[in-house]
């Protein structure tokens, strides 16, 4: 099997699924996983862990598609995150666009409930 290297990756083409039974969302190519940020869940609020992309292909925007992907998600489900992994965290940061998605303790509206 060959493994795409840095420059083979493109944008366009990889997609991110959800892995339910990892408990995490990857973004691939193809079969090849490329990348994964893993999150626990509950009915109104997701809590990110930790996000990777695998080292040969950092820097390559797949770590901001698979977050902005997972974060649509997210809201599509209308619920809100916890960003305990510090790249979602920043990542959120650099894009207040996503920012009413962060879980506000006091907001009753985004009370986290199992």
């Amino acid at each position: 099997m060959r493994w795409p290297s840095r420059r083979d990756v493109d944008l366009e083409r990889v997609e991110v699924v959800e892995n339910p039974e990892r408990r995490r969302f990857e973004v691939r190519d193809g079969r090849t996983v490329l990348g994964w940020t893993t999150f626990e869940e509950t009915s109104q609020l997701v809590v990110f862990h930790h996000t990777e992309v695998k080292p040969r292909w950092e820097g390559t925007g797949l770590g901001s598609k698979l977050v902005r992907a997972t974060l649509d998600h997210v809201r599509d489900q209308g619920k809100t995150v916890l960003p305990l992994c510090s790249f979602v965290d920043e990542w959120i940061e650099r894009h207040p666009d996503y920012a009413d998605l962060v879980y506000d303790p006091s907001k009753p509206s985004s009370t986290p409930t199992g």
